[in-house]
């Protein structure tokens, strides 16, 4: 009798300790997935900054370049320029007004082509960070935490209109708050019940 009940309780702490060894390999192996998870999180939430902020730069670039007051001022301080100077070229060729002024036009347009052309090479340069942002939220798209999809959205949203700032930093700064909630550290549960024991 003592030889089968030194049996049962052999079995019943090898299963036991069988339960407790497979419950802590799966809660490892759990956690090992959820920080492999926020680690990628976190890597791709720092490229989708990296390409809103490239977006702003290229946007403020070409701001101050081509659509600022002084830079219109310059622009059409050159087509009448280049206006008076074609047309006094045609004149002393010996041209008519009407000749003069034709040319004039012409050189004008001329030079306001040419500009356009730069501008829209400029503004071609916003489509690379455009391009880069909207790789990096695809992968944010797919996050299993709501709040990370839903402010991802709304940060898209806000690039489609890089001229409106406010909204782009309210949008970036709910991005990050959004992050940071998932991939911040997770409190024990001793912690949490002595967190709020003080409370």
């Amino acid at each position: 009798m003592d030889k089968l009940i030194e049996l049962a309780s052999t079995l019943v702490s090898g299963a036991f300790i069988a339960v407790l060894a497979a419950w802590l390999t799966n809660r490892s192996r759990n956690r090992q997935e959820q920080q492999a998870e926020i680690g990628a999180l976190r890597v791709q939430a720092d490229a989708m900054t990296v390409a809103v902020t490239e977006l702003q730069s290229a946007a403020t670039t070409n701001r101050l370049l081509w659509e600022g007051p002084a830079e219109r001022g310059r622009t059409f301080l050159l087509a009448v320029l280049a206006f008076a100077g074609g047309a006094a070229r045609a004149r002393i060729a010996g041209g008519t007004d009407a000749q003069s002024g034709l040319v004039g036009f012409g050189r004008a347009a001329e030079l306001l082509s040419r500009e356009r052309v730069a501008t829209k090479q400029t503004v071609a340069a916003v489509r690379e960070p455009l391009t880069r942002a909207a790789t990096a939220a695809a992968p944010l798209m797919r996050s299993s935490d709501p709040a990370v999809v839903t402010a991802t959205e709304q940060l898209l949203n806000a690039l489609s209109d890089v001229e409106n700032t406010a909204r782009l930093e309210a949008a970036l700064e709910a991005f990050g708050r959004a992050v940071n909630a998932v991939t911040a550290p997770r409190l024990s549960w001793w912690a949490r019940r002595r967190a709020a024991r003080t409370a």
